[in-house]
């Protein structure tokens, strides 16, 4: 790898004589690969020893290791493992997002911060997870889907147009903004090249923009979660320096081992030393920074705005849809323990949590858990259900084998004998789609877009 000349002079002048360890790393070390577990599966440890690679614990995150997933795997495609580089999973480790909170990630593609905060959250409380380019909200949505947990929502807009729909609503606010990617320069060649001298400074002007409309749908007393992964000051202690200046929050501290701290010669805001930092030629991973504030402000008058109860209300069920949503329900028992509401948006039927507000105006990939398409006198059901956490409890199931599961995953037919209808498909217990058995026959409902040839 071939640095910048601006970049090495820039540095060598900010750390001195940390610098020759610091370009070594990055110019002569090998990035290191994690993924993360979704214990909340069933079995999942059972299973990732069955199944997954071999892999040591890593240490940011719980559930975590250094290891390599593969994403046609039977782990991947089931939810149980998310491909994740160690030091990005120290973000929401620091959110520490809390059963019952009201969560945003705003910059949220390609899902690795999402699904551990929705971890975090057990199902309980709401999740919104933004990302404003279309392609990449629809894998963020994809992760989502597959991860299993039915409390998060999915939405494809600018931050302008997030916060006039959730002014001061969210308990912890994410912002993992773009930036300049100097910490990925040993796994992203992209971002290495893309990369001038004045990168950070443009960054920076787009940063304070987002800030400035998360501020806005923070609670007071709400957490603001910032962290970039570039080295650059500019859009890190300058931009927490900024961020004081203009509104009124508190940085706190971040209790967690093997971290270097933010630097005060960088950004001369109180507590900037309370920020962290890794570098990798001193920590393990990528480069990162992080910042946990807390906001100071004081509630603003606000229009209360209607929840997902509301929305439907205006749109409810027709009766004969209630009908088959009732009879639907007592399928699958699961779906009796959600916090939600069922509202039809063209043929697909959704579990609306009962935290979002009304969907009205919101440009959305995912407004709570699929539940299915309504055909006449039927409900069939979702992918997104069959992965849904522990939605197989109660439903019935049919078990096959990892070649049947290739087989599946390739959009083919089955021969299994049996006459359930709609059963869930798991191989040891794990689940991985549905298929509606008929005289000895699997017919296949794995999504024609998600098919693949599996390894």
């Amino acid at each position: 790898m071939q640095l910048p000349t601006p970049f090495i002079e820039k540095y060598q002048r900010l750390l001195g004589e940390e610098a020759p360890a610091f370009f070594t790393a990055l110019t002569d070390n090998q990035p290191v690969k994690g993924f993360r577990l979704n214990v909340a599966k069933p079995h999942a440890q059972a299973m990732l020893a069955k199944y997954g690679p071999d892999a040591v614990p890593a240490p940011y995150a719980k559930a975590a290791y250094i290891g390599e997933v593969k994403g046609r795997s039977l782990l991947h495609q089931a939810g149980y493992v998310y491909s994740q580089e160690p030091s990005a999973m120290i973000v929401a480790t620091i959110a520490a997002a809390q059963p019952g909170e009201r969560v945003l990630d705003l910059c949220a593609a390609p899902g690795g911060k999402t699904t551990q905060l929705a971890s975090q959250l057990q199902g309980k409380g709401l999740l919104v997870a933004n990302e404003i380019f279309p392609k990449r909200a629809k894998i963020l949505s994809e992760n989502v889907e597959r991860w299993g947990f039915p409390n998060v929502v999915v939405t494809n807009q600018a931050p302008q147009e997030m916060s006039r729909h959730f002014p001061q609503f969210f308990d912890k606010i994410v912002v993992d903004a773009p930036c300049s990617g100097e910490g990925m320069f040993r796994k992203d060649p992209v971002a290495l090249e893309e990369w001038q001298a004045e990168t950070p400074d443009q960054c920076a002007i787009r940063q304070k923009d987002i800030l400035a409309q998360a501020v806005a749908m923070l609670k007071p007393g709400g957490q603001l979660i910032y962290s970039t992964c570039t080295f650059a000051p500019e859009e890190n202690e300058a931009m927490m320096a900024w961020l004081m200046e203009e509104y009124p929050f508190t940085i706190e501290a971040i209790d967690l081992d093997n971290v270097s701290h933010g630097r005060s010669e960088w950004g001369a805001a109180p507590g900037i030393e309370k920020t962290i930092r890794l570098w990798p030629h001193l920590n393990q991973g990528e480069g990162h920074f992080a910042a946990k504030l807390t906001s100071l402000a004081e509630a603003a008058p606000v229009k209360k705005k209607k929840k997902g109860k509301g929305a439907t209300a205006k749109s409810p069920l027709d009766a004969a849809t209630q009908k088959l949503w009732q009879a639907f329900r007592k399928e699958f028992p699961f779906l009796q323990t959600l916090n939600a509401t069922p509202q039809l948006l063209g043929e697909n039927l959704w579990l609306v949590p009962e935290e979002m507000p009304s969907l009205k105006g919101i440009k959305f990939m995912r407004p709570g858990l699929h539940v299915g398409v309504v055909k006449k006198n039927r409900i069939e059901p979702s992918y997104a259900l069959a992965l849904a956490i522990h939605a197989e409890e109660g439903a019935p199931t049919v078990p096959i084998t990892l070649p049947q599961w290739q087989q599946y995953v390739a959009g083919e037919t089955m021969s299994v004998p049996g006459n359930a209808g709609w059963v869930i498909l798991t191989v040891d217990e794990i689940p991985v789609g549905f298929g509606k058995q008929v005289q000895g026959t699997v017919k296949n409902f794995f999504p024609k877009g998600l098919r693949f040839k599996a390894i």
